[in-house]
């Protein structure tokens, strides 16, 4: 009777049968996965270093060299010193006094303005003649010598035409702005049409499509990483335009600030000018290149 219980003691009941038994994997294996997981916080870490570091690193090189210019040159002023300005200049950007004292918010928001008009008008006129110069021979050959001899002029030897007609100085500096920006969006419309293939023309001149259907089933979709690369050139040109105009023209603007400070030799605020102005003409090609990313043909059908 003892031995049948004890038997009946070691024999396993049927929960136990049915609990599942834990895998044992061998000790390499887990070794290796731990290693992949290692492995790959290692390359997520390199990648952000790599992304962040050389970008800090110019910067600090950038900071170095300034400072070493400022401890040889007295009149120069250091970092220190223009952050600080910077700092209590910002405090408060739109301020107004008069006509000729105002924040630098101001000033910039005026050459955005003048930039948006003369560059908005460029873009109108310059693609739409670049589409009619890439797809109709006659216009190009009538267009492009009056292209190759005006688009090499300074946009700087506009501003007496456009003083002298417009009798004004902010439609000058708007003129100029066109001028200078048109040229860019002509030369890579007509040049993206230009490399359409010729079978696909060949196609709707079978089906006989209407210009119309041409243009917005064909050109468009193959023409829109070219004008959209004369826009981002045009956009830089305009903006490194107005300041220069601006300089000359007087009023209310980035460049007729930069002016007005070296008049009363204030050298740190020329300084935050600068980096103002590379900021803004940063933002404003980061602003047209992420509209690149997200035009799409259905939306330029549209």
């Amino acid at each position: 009777m003892s031995a049948v219980l004890e038997s009946m003691s070691t024999t396993p009941s049927a929960d136990a049968l049915a609990a599942p038994v834990p895998e044992k994997r061998p000790r390499s294996q887990r070794l290796a996965s731990q290693g992949v997981t290692l492995s790959n916080g290692k390359s997520r870490l390199r990648g952000v270093v790599l992304t962040v570091l050389p970008p800090l690193m110019g910067l600090g090189l950038l900071v170095l060299l300034w400072q070493i210019v400022s401890v040889n040159n007295s009149s120069f002023p250091s970092p220190a010193v223009t952050f600080a300005e910077a700092l209590r200049m910002f405090a408060d950007p739109f301020y107004r006094n008069g006509p000729n004292d105002q924040g630098i918010g101001w000033n910039i928001l005026a050459s955005l303005k003048r930039v948006a008009l003369g560059f908005g008008l460029a873009a109108v006129v310059g693609i739409a003649l670049g589409f009619m110069i890439g797809r109709f021979n006659f216009l190009a050959g009538m267009f492009n010598p009056i292209i190759s001899l005006l688009k090499p002029v300074s946009p700087l030897a506009w501003l007496p035409i456009g003083l002298l007609v417009f009798k004004s100085a902010d439609p000058a500096a708007i003129w100029s702005i066109f001028i200078c920006s048109i040229w860019p969006m002509i030369v890579n419309t007509a040049a993206g049409v230009q490399r359409v293939p010729q079978d696909y023309m060949n196609v709707a001149r079978v089906l006989q499509l209407s210009e119309w259907k041409i243009f917005t089933k064909i050109l468009l979709p193959s023409v829109l990483p070219y004008m959209l690369t004369g826009v981002r050139l045009a956009i830089g040109t305009a903006w490194l335009v107005i300041v220069a105009a601006e300089m000359l023209t007087g009023g209310v603007g980035i460049g007729f600030w930069v002016w007005d400070e070296w008049n009363s030799l204030n050298v740190p605020h020329i300084l935050i000018a600068i980096a103002v102005i590379g900021v803004v003409g940063l933002a404003l090609e980061l602003a047209l290149v992420a509209l690149a990313k997200a035009f799409t043909y259905e939306e330029a059908g549209n």
